[in-house]
């Protein structure tokens, strides 16, 4: 059974800095490809940035240069390094995995989802 859940959320200031974790159980990061959502109150599921299995990456506009997404294969975990935090970027964020073959924030290629970890970022 494949499990996901994240780690590292928290509250931070405008300009600060979080990474978020994402830890696999019941298949391998090097098979699938990733994801980071977000969900704000009130708003739907986005797409944040995905990862191929060979390391291709894909960001939304409005975090590009500043969301960085990477994984550690052998730890089978999922990172999503964000710098220079804005308000507009609290929301409840989800790491998801899929058997997509390229890069991609659609959520409809995603099979497996973690629980979420909330992000609060004050100004």
């Amino acid at each position: 059974q494949v499990q996901l859940v994240e780690f590292g959320g928290g509250s931070v200031q405008a300009g600060g800095s979080l990474r978020l974790s994402c830890a696999a159980s019941g298949y391998s990061y090097s098979t699938y490809c990733m994801g980071w959502f977000r969900q704000a109150p009130g708003k739907e599921r986005e797409g944040v940035a995905g990862l191929d299995r060979i390391g291709h990456t894909a960001y939304a506009d409005s975090v590009k240069r500043r969301f960085t997404i990477s994984k550690d294969t052998a730890k089978n975990t999922l990172y999503l390094q964000m710098n220079s935090l804005k308000p507009e970027d609290t929301a409840m964020y989800y790491c998801a995995a899929g058997s997509c073959l390229i890069p991609t924030m659609l959520a409809s290629d995603f099979d497996y989802w973690g629980q979420g970890t909330q992000v609060t970022v004050s100004s």
